[in-house]
Parts: C-alpha cells; sequence; structure tokens
C-alpha cells in the first residue's frame, strides 16, 4: 500500500518595502491620532511601495529568501500560486512575472484572489496538487501593495493597510508532518462589506470613478469585525476537528494581522495565553495575503516556532473569505 503523501514546508520568507509610515506622519494627512490608531488597531507604523515598486516585485524579493532556505534551485518549482488582490497589470498574472524574474523555466504559474486569506486559500491549493501527486514542489506567495488601492483622504481605511510579501516553499513528503489540515469556505452574502467598487467590468475606469474616488478601497468596518472574529473561529475549530485536535494542543496561532482587537477576541474565545499567540501588525499594519506569511517567517526567526509544533493560521477578507490551517512545523 502506498504511503499517504503530503505537503511540508522547508523554506519561508519575506520582504517588506523600506519607507515606513509612521502614525505621526498620518496625523500631518488626515484628522486622526497617534493613540486613536493605536488603541482602535494596535497599529504603530506600516511599510510603504514607491511609485515604482510593484507587487511582483515585493513577491521575487519573498520568493528568492524561501528558495534559499529550502535550498532548492528555481528549476525545481513545479507551481507558482500568488496570493493578490493588487496584481500588476489585469492580465498576465503576477505569479507568471514573478516566474520570469526567478527564472523558475518548468513552473505553471497562476493567480489566487481571496483577499486577506489568499495566503491559506494558497496553501490549501498547493496541498491538493502535491496529495494528488501533481506536483512535488510548489511555491506559494501571499504578496500586495495596497498602498496603491488606498485613499488617503479617507481616514478610517488609511491608516490600515501596509505593503508587503511573504513565501513558501511546499515540498512533497510521506513523513507525518507539514499541512495536516486545512478549511476554507466564503459568506458572499456580505460581499459589500470590503471592496473596491470600480476599475472592473462591472464598473469600468472612467473620469465619473475617478471622481467619486470609487477605485479605492470602500470598508463598513465594525460589520468585518463582527463577521472576522466568527469565521475564523469556526475556521479553526473545523480545521483542528479534522485532525483530532484540541486548543491545548496548539503551539502557537498565527492570526491575519488586520486589528489588535479580533486578535485579542480571537485568543480570548480559545483561552489561549499571550505567548501563544503572534502579533507583529504594529510593525507592517494589514498587508493582507503577505500578512500571515510575513508572520510565520519572523515567528520562526525569534525562535517562537520550532521543528513538531503545531501551528494554526487563520484569516478573513474581502469576499468574505475565511480560512484555517493547521501545520506541523518540519523546519
Amino acid at each position: 500500500m502506498s504511503k499517504t503523501i503530503t505537503a511540508k514546508i522547508t523554506g519561508v520568507g519575506f520582504y517588506a518595502p523600506e519607507k515606513i509610515l509612521t502614525n505621526k506622519d498620518l496625523e500631518k494627512m488626515v484628522d486622526t491620532s497617534d493613540e486613536w490608531i493605536k488603541t482602535r488597531t494596535g497599529m504603530s507604523e506600516r511599510h510603504i511601495a514607491d511609485e515604482k515598486t510593484a507587487t511582483s516585485d515585493l513577491a521575487t524579493k519573498a520568493a528568492l529568501k524561501a528558495i534559499e532556505m529550502a535550498k532548492i534551485t528555481p528549476e525545481e518549482i513545479d507551481v507558482i500560486i500568488v496570493g493578490t488582490v493588487s496584481p500588476d497589470k489585469l492580465f498576465p498574472s503576477t505569479a507568471c512575472i514573478v516566474q520570469n524574474n526567478i527564472k523558475a523555466s518548468k513552473a505553471a504559474a497562476f493567480d489566487l484572489s481571496a483577499a486577506c486569506s489568499g495566503f491559506i486559500y494558497g496553501l490549501t491549493v498547493a496541498r491538493g496538487l502535491i496529495a494528488t501527486k501533481e506536483a512535488k514542489t510548489i511555491l506559494v506567495i501571499g504578496a500586495d501593495c495596497l498602498s496603491k488601492l488606498t485613499d488617503w483622504t479617507d481616514r478610517n481605511t488609511c491608516i490600515l493597510f501596509g505593503d508587503g510579501a511573504g513565501a513558501a516553499i511546499l515540498q512533497a513528503t510521506e513523513e507525518d508532518t507539514g499541512l495536516l489540515s486545512s478549511y476554507i469556505f466564503s459568506d458572499a452574502t456580505k460581499a459589500d462589506l470590503l471592496q473596491v467598487p470600480a476599475g472592473g467590468t462591472r464598473v469600468p475606469f472612467s473620469e465619473e470613478v475617478l471622481k467619486n474616488r470609487s477605485n479605492f478601497i470602500k470598508m463598513e468596518g465594525n460589520e468585518v469585525f463582527k463577521n472576522a472574529v466568527k469565521g475564523m473561529e469556526r475556521a479553526i475549530d473545523t480545521a483542528l476537528l479534522k485532525v483530532g485536535l484540541k486548543y491545548e494542543d496548539v503551539s502557537l496561532v498565527i492570526p491575519h494581522q488586520a486589528n489588535i482587537r479580533i486578535i485579542e477576541s480571537i485568543a480570548k474565545r480559545m483561552k489561549l495565553p499571550a505567548e501563544k499567540v503572534f502579533i507583529n501588525l504594529d510593525k507592517y499594519g494589514n498587508t493582507s495575503s503577505a500578512s500571515i506569511p510575513i508572520a510565520i517567517t519572523e515567528a520562526y526567526e525569534q525562535g517562537r516556532l520550532k521543528k513538531g509544533d503545531i501551528l494554526v493560521i487563520t484569516a478573513f477578507g474581502a469576499g468574505l473569505t475565511m480560512g484555517a490551517a493547521v501545520i506541523r512545523w518540519s523546519i
């Protein structure tokens, strides 16, 4: 009888632009304050890409770091998946641009649009491709340049978002390690709570769109908050149930870094002590699909992830998309 093939993470990496936008900087741009932002979001600063930098540039740098850690060559990569809602262009995919940048000549490449849940959705797809032996080595990237979609006159949203990219190399294994389970779902009845209303085929670009600033992110924050907490709790519970694990079995939880109050609510519901919850949104803000892989990389670099640890990651995003994954850390 053949053994079950699953996917383990063998390399991670991230990149954030050099420019830092602090809360003090935002005080000069809109009617807000450092104290107000920290109290309501937990954020102190965020990294912002310059005019010449696109999502693929961030993704490429993160990918090269993950490839280096995994000790593979780009030619060994079978598939490249980029989770993003801020692609370089409508087409070709950002993944294809990254493929060319890193010279992964043998890979299939495509983008996946699940907003802030994009990295978990990407891991789930990659795990399926590896389990069915369609691929042995997959590069999954979460990358977004939300500063390019941010209305810098809107005090409710411009304080939230930063730019960045995180990447992971997944490789086939017969060991009892890696991605143990995942659970993804969507609630499209609430799709209008978080969106960029214009710029697609429903409402193409026009003078009216630019005048109304409807080509930027619009969000109903309170409703998103309520649905995020409920959705991530459901995703975590389901992913753990799939592999017969409980909250007390978890070594570390990395939630999507969107808001400190959301993270605290998740920790409270899981009855987790502070040392079991990783937080870095104070430094990066909400980097969308890059949020979780950036946090995973930092957690590993800080020694908070060790081989054999049970890691739970969870996210929510526009759509509304939700997801969680249970990982036995293998590095």
